[in-house]
């Protein structure tokens, strides 16, 4: 139920869906005053949306800083990486097609590959509704299988989990049943690191946190940056504001710490 519950919530907390009903209930209105004042708030919603600077400084303050591991002689036993990474899967070519946030698996490989890493646990079922894709941790098994990228004993597939309270169950499950013993760091992109090591946490988990995919870079002070509107925008506030959402029904219902 809190998986369906969840998939709801995503859309009404959508930008464009506050849009939408805006100027569907300025059509609606029969007073020209509230009419006027409905287009009025779309418009600034609109363009506060669609500004890539004020976006650059709310996820700025919301992303997590990246530790720096690579300055220390620490090796961890396992890297985590949080799911989340595929968009589809074309079955008759057998081909992924990935997202942004595969960088969080680049990210580990290059720990793993640099020897600050032994073994990577990949966390991920199927996120879906309709179940379109499939399982991504298989998906990711004979990816890794098949191009060599891993050693497949240093790759372990947690492959049931829909969401990130479900990661960290699982894989604090797998660490007890397969008696896997060791330090853990967990990696995912900046503004989810905040949720997920809340919820390892509550699962008893002491981790350290690896930043991938990073949203906010060098402040940029050119006029299309700072003025003009632009559409990609929107899909990121949707993706920011879905996980500060999260990151506070996680805590109401004591799914994170």
């Amino acid at each position: 139920m809190f998986f369906i519950l969840s998939k709801i919530l995503q859309f009404v907390i959508s930008p464009i869906v506050w849009l939408f009903c805006l100027l569907i209930w300025s059509l609606l209105t029969k007073k020209p005053k509230r009419r006027r004042n409905l287009l009025l708030t779309a418009v600034l919603l609109l363009y506060l949306f669609s500004n890539a600077f004020i976006l650059d400084e709310v996820m700025r303050v919301w992303e997590m800083p990246q530790s720096k591991i690579e300055n220390n002689n620490k090796v961890y036993d396992y890297a985590v990486v949080l799911g989340g990474l595929t968009t589809y899967y074309d079955k008759k070519n057998e081909q992924i097609g990935f997202n942004r946030s595969v960088d969080r698996l680049m990210q580990a490989i290059k720990l793993y590959k640099t020897g600050k890493v032994k073994k990577i646990i990949f966390t991920g079922g199927d996120g879906s509704i309709l179940k379109e894709i499939g399982s991504e941790g298989k998906l990711l098994q004979k990816y890794i299988n098949k191009t060599g990228i891993i050693l497949s004993n240093d790759f372990i597939v947690e492959n049931n989990s829909r969401n990130t309270h479900e990661n960290a169950q699982f894989v604090a499950k797998l660490f007890i049943s397969d008696s896997l013993k060791g330090n853990v760091i967990i990696i995912t992109s900046a503004f989810h690191i905040r949720r997920a090591l809340g919820c390892f946490k509550k699962e008893g988990m002491a981790v350290d946190y690896y930043v991938a995919d990073r949203y906010s870079g060098k402040r940029k002070y050119v006029p299309d940056h700072l003025l003009l509107p632009q559409t990609d925008t929107f899909d990121e506030w949707n993706m920011l504001l879905h996980e500060m959402t999260g990151y506070v029904v996680y805590k109401i219902l004591g799914y994170s710490e």
